[in-house]
């Protein structure tokens, strides 16, 4: 990615991508706990996690060092943020709300998309003729794929991603606290499909979506 650029450029393409992921990812955990307080945990906001300032849910090692790591090497680039601390014992129907709070994490990278793609679609139809414009729709484009990674991605039925949590809705409740207790055998096996390029299965579309979300809010507005 940076091979041929000078130091300068090569610095800024790094923040062009990583940004939109650090901003991404706290963005996801604002949302876990902003649901959680309104099924009834303040948890989250007690421990002063319910807020947008990165540096409440980084990691310092999945959310700084592995992923700019691995963005200087070229290598595909993963992250992750400090989960929210969710308190179930003080939800009023556990089952269902933790369902809403997993499910709240998906939806707000989907909704960042979204946003992104209508900002980006009103900069080529009304703002074409700035001398940044094409910088802002490749910025917002790489934060459009981003979001969608990230969304797809947490929805895997597995633990301990959201789609774990959010499968458990389904599933008899013995069935889950199994999948729960070898969640650790699923976050090696998640870890070695994404460091191994299987997932580029999935990932591999994604890399249309900015594309398509965009042209389809330029039709919108032309």
């Amino acid at each position: 990615m940076f091979q041929g650029r000078d130091p300068i450029q090569a610095a800024l393409l790094a923040l062009m991508v990583f940004i939109p992921l650090l901003f991404s990812l706290c963005f996801h955990e604002f949302a876990h706990g902003w649901i959680a307080k309104k099924r009834g945990d303040l948890t989250a906001q007690m421990m002063g996690r319910l807020t947008l300032n990165p540096m409440a849910h980084a990691d310092i090692i999945g959310t700084f060092i592995l992923p700019l790591g691995m963005l200087f090497l070229g290598a595909p680039m993963f992250g992750w943020a400090k989960p929210v601390p969710v308190n179930e014992h003080n939800l009023k129907n556990p089952r269902i709300d933790m369902f809403w709070i997993a499910f709240a994490g998906p939806l707000s990278n989907m909704l960042l998309a979204a946003v992104a793609a209508v900002i980006s679609a009103v900069t080529i139809v009304h703002l074409n003729t700035l001398g940044y414009a094409k910088a802002m729709v490749d910025f917002f484009q790489v934060f459009i794929q981003i979001n969608a990674m990230l969304a797809i991605f947490n929805l895997l039925p597995l633990h301990p991603l959201d789609g774990g949590k959010i499968l458990a809705r389904f599933l008899p409740e013995e069935l889950n606290n199994k999948l729960e207790a070898n969640q650790h055998i699923t976050s090696w096996i998640l870890l070695f499909l994404f460091m191994s390029g299987a997932l580029s299965i999935i990932f591999g579309p994604l890399q249309r979506v900015g594309g398509l979300l965009t042209t389809f809010f330029v039709n919108l507005l032309v």
